[in-house]
């Protein structure tokens, strides 16, 4: 199974937070409400997408850890059946 990359994740989770702050910074010196609303959303999107690769990357662990299981138990009944004289 290919690896994959957190690089662009985390540019991602970077990008949206940088928004975040620059919008609260905006909203805060212009006193502009729905600047700091939006970079609160940003803020609030940024964390949802770190939680949402953190459990993509455990789902994926769990997979490829049954995928190892089945081809262990696949290799055990091949062996058996050898065994047993089956030649399958």
């Amino acid at each position: 199974m290919k690896p994959t990359n957190r690089a662009w994740t985390t540019l991602a989770v970077g990008f949206m937070l940088l928004d975040a702050v620059l919008l609260i910074l905006i909203g805060v010196w212009l006193d502009v409400p729905l600047a700091i609303a939006l970079g609160g959303v940003f803020a609030l999107l940024a964390g949802a997408l770190r939680w949402w690769y953190r459990r993509y990357r455990r789902l994926l662990a769990e997979l490829n850890a049954a995928r190892m299981d089945m081809k262990r138990e696949a290799e055990s009944i091949r062996d058996l059946l050898k065994r047993a004289n089956f030649n399958n």
